[in-house]
Parts: structure tokens; sequence; C-alpha cells
């Protein structure tokens, strides 16, 4: 926990676009930035990542009040709202950038993030088994600027028409209570 209290998760579920917005509208949320984790060389590129060469997922980083929202709570919004059971996609898009991870930043993150996993698995939550990894969390680099706020800038572009406003209203739907008012 940093000296102000608040607590930074990176987690990689698929396009960034889509778990931005979805994370920035949870209570307690101070930021979600979207980037790249999880990769050999520094500053990635979009177009590098994309590739699929740099073993970086897209990613976010989310810095979060855990006296408004816990770490757990952050996990079930993020299993909910993504698919953890295809390894390396995320409906259309394929490839190693778009794999469902955890980076944890710490044990307790790492323990949590593990449990939470069997827990989903045990509860037969999905009809297939979770394959979400939990790597260490490494370096973080933002994505360039276009693709920030990517759904509040564009959200008449058909990509967030026809994908990320479901995602968005079905996390309202399962998560009314930790909106922000």
């Amino acid at each position: 926990m940093s000296s102000d209290g608040f607590q930074t998760a990176t987690l990689g579920g698929g396009c960034f676009w889509c778990t931005e917005a979805v994370f920035r509208e949870l209570r307690g949320v101070q930021s979600v930035v979207s980037g790249y984790c999880g990769g050999g060389g520094a500053n990635p590129s979009y177009k590098q990542v994309c590739s699929g060469d740099t073993g970086h997922a897209e990613a976010i980083q989310v810095r979060f009040d855990p006296s408004q929202v816990s770490f757990a709570q952050l996990l079930e919004v993020f299993f909910k709202t993504h698919d953890p059971t295809t390894r390396n996609r995320q409906g259309n898009d394929v490839g190693t950038q778009y794999r469902s991870v955890i980076f944890h930043h710490d044990d307790p993150q790492l323990a949590t993030a593990q449990d939470c996993i069997r827990r989903l698995d045990a509860a037969g939550a999905f009809s297939r088994p979770i394959v979400t990894t939990c790597e260490p969390y490494r370096t973080f680099y933002p994505a360039e600027h276009e693709h920030q706020e990517f759904y509040e800038r564009n959200p008449w572009q058909p990509y967030c028409i026809a994908v990320i406003r479901p995602k968005i209203d079905k996390f309202r739907e399962a998560f009314a209570e930790l909106l922000r008012s």
C-alpha cells in the first residue's frame, strides 16, 4: 500500500479498451490506465504489442482505495467481465497480448488471486476451467494517448457499440452496489 492508502492492481483481460471502461465506473477507483505489461523490451508501442512478438499483454493499471473496494472485489469484476477460460483469446482478439492475466504486486495479491480462481473453479462458475495466469508484476508501460479513455471518447465507434457497451451493461447489472454514485 502506498503512503496515501491507495493500492495498485494490474490486470489483463483482453482488449484494454473494454477493461478500462468497466473499471472506470467502480467506486473507490482513483484512476485506470491502459497499457502493456508482462513482456520483454522497454516502452513497446501498440503496433509492436499487437504483433504478438513482445510478450506483453494489453493490461490496465488500477489505482484504488481498499477502504472502498477491495482487491478481491476487483477480481470479482475482472472475472465477470471477460472470458477467463480461453487461452490467449477474447472474442475475435487472438494472441498472447489478449491473455487473461493477473500481475500480482505482492504475496497477498497472489494469494487472493489464487484463492479467487480456486473458489470460482470449485463452484463451477464457468463451463470450462479458468486459465487466467498469475504473473509477478514487473513494469507497466502506459499505452499511447489515443488508447486512454477510449470508450469515453469514442462511444459511437462500432467496436464500442458492439463489444464495450454490452460489457458495461452486464457489469452495471451484476455490480450495482459497487458503482460510483
